[in-house]
C-alpha cells in the first residue's frame, strides 16, 4: 500500500500525502525523496525556479509519471497502484491552458465534460455553472483562439473544474498573463479554496505565493522548507531584513557587501535591501555602521521578509545571487515562454473536427 495513513486518520486530513517520492531520469535525480503533505481544502503554493522539480512532481501526483521510488496517495488513492483513478478524480490546468482554439467556449467545456464522463443529464447545468464561474457569459459561441489571455486562462480553469474535482493542480497558470488578469484569476481560485476545493499551484511569482495558505519550497529536487508563510517567516527564517534609501545606492551596497553582519545585499531601484546574518543588527545598527565609515544610508527601516527572501535564504549562499536572477528573469518574462515542462497541452484526447 502507498502511504499507510488510513489507520492513523491522516488520510482524512490530507488530499496529498507522499513519503520519499523520487524520480530519476537515467543519472539525473529530478525529485529527491519528497515528503509532501497538503491538507484538504487548502491553497498550497509549490515554489521553485525552473528545473527545481515542480512539474515532475506534479506529473507523478497526477498519475502521469510513475515514481522511481517512494509512495504517495492523492484523495486516498494509491499513486502507484491506481494512477488511472487519480487522473479521473483530479483537475489539472497547465501553463499552456490545453484548449482547442478551433472550438468555441461552449464546445471546449462540452468536450471536457464528455472526456471526464460527466453524466449527460448534468452536463448543461455544469457547463452553465462553469461559464458563470469564469465570467464567460455572453462569450459561449466565441472561438477559444480568439479570446484574450485572461479569458483563455479562465476558460482553461473552467474546463479543469467541469467534472467537479475535489483537488485541482495548477501548473504555473498565470505565466504570460497580464497583472490585472493574474489578480482576477487568484481571486477566483481563492474563492474555490474557501468553498472546499483543494488547490495545489506551482508558481515562480513570489507575490502570488503570499496569497497561499501553505507553501512548499523545492530546490534541486528537494523540499527545503514547508509551512504557512507566517510560520516560515517567524520560525524558519531567523534573520532581520533592513531597507535603505540612500543617495548613493551603489556605494552603500558595495560598502555593506564587505560587512560580516550582512548575509546578502540586493539593490532594487533606488533602494538597498539587506538580509542580515542571524543575530545581526537592525536598521539603527546598520545606519550607525555606515555613518562610522562616512557613508549615508538615508532612510532606514526594519521590514518584513518577502517570500523571495525566504526562498533564497534556504539556498546555499554561493547560489543565492543566481537564484534571485533566475526568479526575476522568470517574473519579467514578457511572453511567458518558460522551459519548465508541464503535462502538456496535448494530454487530452483529440476533439472532433469542426465541419
Amino acid at each position: 500500500m502507498a502511504v499507510r495513513a488510513a489507520a492513523t486518520g491522516e488520510a482524512s486530513l490530507y488530499a496529498v500525502l507522499t513519503r520519499g517520492l523520487t524520480k530519476r531520469f537515467g543519472r539525473l535525480l529530478a525529485v529527491d525523496h519528497l515528503d509532501l503533505a497538503v491538507r484538504r481544502g487548502e491553497l498550497y503554493g509549490f515554489l521553485g525556479p525552473n528545473g527545481a522539480g515542480k512539474s515532475t512532481t506534479l506529473r507523478m501526483l497526477c498519475g502521469i509519471l510513475e515514481p522511481t521510488e517512494g509512495e504517495g496517495s492523492v484523495l486516498d488513492i494509491d499513486l502507484r497502484a491506481h494512477p488511472e483513478r487519480v487522473k479521473s478524480a483530479i483537475g489539472y490546468m497547465s501553463q499552456r491552458f490545453s484548449l482547442y482554439d478551433d472550438l468555441t467556449v461552449e464546445e471546449n467545456l462540452t468536450f471536457y465534460a464528455r472526456v471526464y464522463m460527466v453524466p449527460r443529464a448534468e452536463r448543461a447545468a455544469r457547463i452553465g455553472r462553469m461559464t458563470r464561474l469564469a465570467d464567460l457569459v455572453g462569450r459561449e459561441r466565441q472561438l477559444a483562439g480568439h479570446l484574450s489571455g485572461g479569458f483563455r486562462q479562465r476558460l482553461a480553469l473552467a474546463c479543469a473544474l467541469v467534472h467537479g474535482p475535489r483537488l485541482i493542480f495548477l501548473d504555473e497558470p498565470t505565466a504570460g498573463v497580464d497583472p490585472v488578469s493574474r489578480r482576477t484569476f487568484w481571486a477566483l481560485i481563492r474563492r474555490l479554496a474557501d468553498e472546499g476545493t483543494t488547490i495545489v499551484v506551482t508558481t515562480h511569482y513570489m507575490d502570488e505565493a503570499e496569497l497561499c495558505d501553505s507553501l512548499g519550497f523545492i530546490y534541486q529536487g528537494q523540499l527545503i522548507a514547508a509551512g504557512s508563510p507566517a510560520r516560515i517567516k517567524s520560525e524558519m527564517f531567523g534573520r532581520r531584513v533592513v531597507e535603505l534609501i540612500p543617495a548613493a545606492p551603489r556605494a552603500v551596497a558595495e560598502g555593506l557587501a564587505d560587512w560580516d553582519a550582512v548575509e546578502e545585499v540586493v539593490r532594487i531601484g533606488n533602494r538597498v535591501r539587506l538580509i542580515l546574518a542571524p543575530g545581526g543588527p537592525g536598521a539603527v545598527g546598520v545606519s550607525g555602521w555606515l555613518r562610522d565609515r562616512g557613508l549615508d544610508g538615508g532612510a532606514a527601516a526594519d521590514v518584513e521578509p518577502s517570500v523571495e527572501d525566504l526562498f533564497v535564504s534556504f539556498v546555499d549562499r554561493e547560489r543565492k545571487q543566481r537564484v534571485r536572477e533566475q526568479l526575476r528573469a522568470l517574473t519579467s518574462d514578457p511572453d511567458g515562454t518558460s522551459p519548465v515542462g508541464g503535462l502538456g497541452g496535448g494530454a487530452a484526447p483529440a476533439p472532433p473536427q469542426r465541419q
